[in-house]
């Protein structure tokens, strides 16, 4: 898996302290090192988490080393996004897509 610069990796082992018990709402790349369109998006959430510290926590998942969260939220595409409040997922998108359009998707939540 490529990492996003300045974004998180969580996995099954720490998932529920770090998104579900999170202050913040999370958003969730669930991602692999095998998906071109995850690598895309690799800018475009170093961007976002930049620009929205202190309003919004951006992390990335691998699919391939976290199988039992991923099967938990039965996620089957990558990359899928999913966006937790209060330890429950509030907003599910799937496939890349711009920083502006993802902002835009996001404001319900933030």
């Amino acid at each position: 898996m490529t990492r996003a610069a300045g974004v998180a990796e969580v996995g099954d082992a720490d998932f529920g302290t770090e998104v579900l018990g999170a202050d913040l709402p999370v958003l969730v790349e669930f991602t692999a090192g095998w998906c071109p369109p995850c690598r895309q998006m690799g800018p475009v959430l170093s961007d976002l988490a930049r620009e929205q510290r202190g309003r919004l926590k951006v992390v990335q998942l691998d699919v391939d080393t976290s199988p039992g969260t991923t099967n938990a939220y039965k996620v089957l595409s990558m990359p899928t996004f999913m966006v937790f409040r209060d330890g429950e997922p509030v907003k599910a998108m799937v496939g890349a897509r711009s920083g502006r359009r993802l902002l835009e998707e996001l404001a319900d939540v933030l």
